[in-house]
């Protein structure tokens, strides 16, 4: 395993992580999530990545069942949460939500008692909040990490802009800034960060710890010919999922991305996920797997990674054809 730094903060991942997103409480059950990260944390993993939303919060209790059972040094893994959604669904009511103090709180206490631990070593807010100053979010962030209570904030999904709002409301009053950013990337989803944040890894020192490196499996190749019947694409209420991934152009371009990788006798999903990380900037990159063989596949992208010399970036790089343009500042 290789490890990062988290941004310009001295916290270091391991360069491939382990998240629950869909996955947990709704794919897979308590026998065989212990199973997949006790392979993970075996295979070098030491940040496992979860939020209130996901399962409307029972997947944080899976994992905090979990590692309860498994009794490794807490020292020894990097544990996250996120907050904005909220974790009762339509049951929601005001202040349940965003990012305001009382919310960000109380979502913080919540995560710590679903996971059963003492802190959180990163704790997101989730989404940008229209209806609350960046500067109360930034103030809350910055009391938790003083109480104790969280190691590191960082947003997820916000723009360039609100982010480095945030810095200067920090920098103003003298708090503790946000650390990473949780956005989408693979090679389908490139805009944000490799041109939105260009400038923002220079001027603060962003760290990124990314999500759907596979973009929700269709860099597996598994939905070349249709959606398998036990796939996440197929689960009630991701439907809006299915929508956006598949798509007629984008099949192409995976059938070709299977091809470069069939000559170069690896698998797609390596390939893919090895592709990733080999942007700097990607302080880590977060699987999803819910079966052991999958994830021990998604682990070969760092043995692939030396594979990718300057001929075969090009190579992929034609066969995307979407690399973003640099953003101007």
């Amino acid at each position: 395993m290789q490890y990062r730094n988290l941004g310009r903060s001295g916290l270091q991942l391991s360069v491939l992580s382990f998240g629950s997103w869909i996955s947990f409480s709704k794919q897979i059950n308590d026998k065989v999530a212990d199973e997949l990260m006790g392979i993970a944390y075996d295979n070098g993993i030491n940040f496992f990545d979860n939020a209130e939303a996901y399962a409307l919060g029972e997947s944080e209790k899976m994992m905090g069942r979990i590692l309860k059972k498994k009794k490794w040094d807490r020292t020894s893994f990097v544990l996250s949460s996120k907050a904005y959604f909220g974790w009762r669904g339509k049951e929601n009511r005001p202040n349940q939500t965003g990012n305001s103090r009382k919310h960000l709180t109380e979502a913080c206490h919540e995560a710590l008692l679903r996971m059963q631990v003492d802190y959180l070593d990163l704790f997101y807010c989730h989404r940008a909040d229209k209806t609350t100053p960046i500067l109360e979010t930034v103030q809350t962030m910055n009391t938790l990490i003083q109480q104790g209570k969280i190691l590191y904030w960082g947003t997820s999904e916000w723009t360039g802009v609100e982010i480095m709002e945030a810095h200067r409301c920090a920098e103003k009053y003298n708090l503790i800034a946000p650390t990473m950013e949780q956005p989408q990337y693979n090679l389908f989803e490139r805009t944000k960060v490799e041109a939105d944040f260009s400038e923002i890894y220079k001027n603060v020192g962003l760290g990124t710890t990314i999500w759907s490196p596979l973009c929700s499996g269709l860099l597996t190749g598994k939905y070349n010919d249709g959606i398998p019947e036990n796939a996440r694409l197929n689960l009630e209420g991701f439907e809006w999922l299915k929508e956006k991934v598949l798509q007629e152009d984008r099949i192409k371009k995976v059938k070709k991305l299977a091809e470069l990788a069939t000559k170069m006798n690896i698998s797609l999903a390596a390939l893919s996920i090895a592709w990733c990380i080999k942007n700097p900037n990607v302080s880590t990159a977060i699987l999803g797997a819910t079966k052991k063989a999958q994830l021990l596949e998604n682990l070969k992208a760092i043995d692939v990674l030396p594979l990718l010399t300057v001929d075969v970036m090009e190579k992929i790089e034609k066969i995307m054809n979407n690399k973003p343009e640099i953003a101007k500042w």
